[in-house]
């Protein structure tokens, strides 16, 4: 009895969010009437009830040491149930409508599978574990990405995303299949003891971090990013670049960081290059966009750079930061996705830049929430996108990263000038003869919702310090 009670406590994260998921799929099973919104109503509020139920104060450990849960994973996968809690409150709009073809239920299903997915990764004691999750998260993901049948652009970026998913895993699950060869083990609690530094382990080291790299779209593995971005359907685009690549992230520094300590010369020279390559290409390329959705994926391509300045950290304060940044990310990032949606559904589906030319004239609030997040994911205080630059950069030169912060923060003055331009047509450059804004937009309340949240976050969070600092203490107590 106390072992399955034990066992409950650890999974109580993944139990409850099965839980949902198969409620979900039962109501939109025998729902009788497909096109209202009781749905998105009973999974936001089951999402809600998720999210509370997911901090956990203790350490537990199942299946030998093959999972192992702790505070500091427990609140990380809150952050991504918030985060999919905020993705499914503004996109009840485009999945309810007729020219479409998604069914709502079924994008709802397939994102809590990936969400399932991330939270085994994050959790994982032992590689297969890992890998297990990895797989479970970026298969339905290509199908969420080609949801959108009748575009062609969707059903494209759909195979774009599967065959770079596939090859990604082939070289990770190579590069373990070294490690296991070299070792004898893939426990995560063993490793440390038994790796000899070896060419086979540093090979198996470089592909694990390849394969890793092309998840969070970090340079050079990241060329599938703006056309699956562009070609998704925009609320499968804002999940995509927040949820999966934060999860990544925090997977990507647990493993290095406690599976890999005989060789952090190694990798911590290989994260750093991939950082300032990446922080820079992403914010060069963001400058020549005028496709938002585009603009956006280079945008997230920069900010993936940042936080592997957390993962450089090696750090209590670097697990803390990361986390931090992640969550600021989210709200932020978020809000801007909602903005692009709701513009592509009153603008004729148009995401260009554009189509946001003097959008302030007819829609202050909407233009306002904008703003803020373009702010907050520019770093300019006193947004809460200020503090996780501030808190990930401080992590990284502590740990004697001085020349890679140095070019980071040059690299900031970059995706200061691409984010204004936005704001720049919003508020000043002249609206296109026969655009669509000629009068208020009227969104939706799940909409309205998300971008309260989203701007209360951007506002609040990085003022609110015992957020970071309980995020400090769970990452000090992590294991290994």
């Amino acid at each position: 009895m106390n072992n399955y009670m034990s066992a409950v406590l650890s999974l109580h994260a993944e139990l409850s969010l099965i839980v949902v998921l198969v409620v979900v799929f039962l109501a939109d099973l025998f729902r009788s009437r497909p096109g209202g919104r009781g749905l998105r109503v009973l999974v936001c509020a089951l999402m809600l009830v998720q999210v509370l139920l997911n901090l956990s104060p203790d350490t537990r450990e199942l299946f030998g040491g093959m999972y192992v849960n702790t505070p500091f994973t427990s609140v990380v996968k809150s952050i991504l149930s918030a985060g999919t809690l905020l993705v499914f409150l503004q996109s009840g709009e485009w999945t309810r409508r007729p020219d479409t073809a998604i069914r709502e239920g079924e994008f709802y299903v397939i994102t809590l599978s990936t969400l399932l997915g991330m939270f085994f990764m994050l959790s994982a004691g032992h590689f297969l574990i890992f890998y297990v999750g990895l797989e479970m998260a970026s298969i339905p993901m290509a199908c969420l990405v080609a949801m959108d049948k009748k575009r062609r652009q969707s059903a494209e970026a759909g195979a774009k995303f599967i065959l770079s998913s596939m090859f990604s895993s082939a070289l990770l699950l190579y590069g373990l299949s070294l490690l296991y060869g070299t070792t004898g083990t893939l426990y995560f609690a063993d490793l440390p003891d038994v790796l000899q530094s070896g060419g086979l382990e540093r090979l198996a080291l470089v592909l694990f971090i390849a394969g890793m790299g092309f998840k969070m779209s970090l340079v050079p593995f990241h060329l599938w990013t703006a056309d699956v971005y562009q070609g998704a359907p925009t609320g499968v685009t804002a999940y995509l670049s927040v949820i999966s690549k934060g999860a990544a992230a925090v997977a990507l520094a647990v493993v290095v960081r406690f599976v890999f300590p005989a060789l952090t010369d190694d990798w911590s020279v290989v994260l750093a290059l991939l950082s300032v390559v990446t922080i820079t290409l992403g914010n060069l390329m963001a400058v020549l966009q005028h496709d938002m959705k585009r603009f956006m994926a280079f945008s997230s391509i920069s900010q993936a750079g940042y936080i592997v300045l957390g993962v450089l950290a090696g750090s209590p304060a670097g697990m803390a930061s990361l986390a931090f940044y992640v969550a600021i990310y989210v709200v932020a990032n978020v809000a801007v996705f909602a903005v692009i949606s709701t513009v592509e559904q009153h603008g004729g589906g148009r995401t260009d830049r554009e189509a946001f030319n003097g959008l302030y004239a007819t829609n202050p609030r909407l233009t306002l929430v904008m703003t803020l997040a373009l702010f907050s994911l520019g770093g300019i205080p006193p947004f809460a996108g200020f503090f996780s630059k501030f808190f990930i950069f401080a992590a990284a030169f502590e740990a004697g990263w001085h020349l890679v912060v140095f070019l980071a923060l040059l690299n900031t003055i970059i995706s200061l000038y691409y984010y204004l331009l936005v704001v720049k047509a919003m508020y000043i450059s002249t609206p296109a003869e026969g655009s669509a804004f000629g009068s208020p937009i009227h969104s939706s309340r799940g909409v309205r919702l998300c971008l309260a949240l989203c701007t209360l976050g951007v506002c609040v969070l990085g003022v609110l310090s015992c957020f970071y600092e309980n995020l400090f203490q769970w990452a000090d107590m992590l294991p290994w």
